[in-house]
C-alpha cells in the first residue's frame, strides 16, 4: 500500500493520501499505525458524526491529524506559529518513514 505526502506550504497543511482510504470505524486504528514513528507523541483521539482527530507532537510542536469522511480526505494541520514553521521537518520525517 502506497501513501503520497504533499506539503500545500500555501495553506499550511500536509495532505496524506493513502492509496486505499480507512473506513471511518478505521480511522483510529490508522492513525495510531501512521502516527508510530520516533520523534512523535501521540496526545488524543477525538472521534465526531463526520470528522476524527487525532493530536500528536513532533518536536514538542502540537499537530493534528484529521480525517474527513465525507470528502475523504487525511490531513495534518498545525497548532500554532512554532509548529506552523516547523511543518517542513515533520514532512521530511512523514516522507523518510515511508521510504523504509
Amino acid at each position: 500500500m502506497t501513501t503520497h505526502i504533499d506539503h500545500l506550504a500555501d495553506q499550511d497543511t500536509i495532505l496524506i493520501t493513502p492509496s486505499a482510504l480507512p473506513e471511518a470505524d478505521e480511522f483510529e486504528l490508522w492513525g495510531q499505525i501512521f502516527l508510530h514513528l520516533d520523534g512523535l507523541s501521540i496526545l488524543e483521539f477525538h472521534q465526531g458524526a463526520d470528522r476524527h482527530q487525532w493530536r500528536f507532537t513532533c518536536a514538542g510542536h502540537p499537530y493534528n491529524l484529521n480525517f474527513e469522511h465525507y470528502s475523504e480526505s487525511i490531513w495534518i494541520a498545525p497548532e500554532g506559529l512554532a509548529a506552523t514553521e516547523h511543518l517542513p521537518n515533520l514532512v521530511t520525517l512523514l516522507r523518510l518513514n515511508l521510504q523504509q
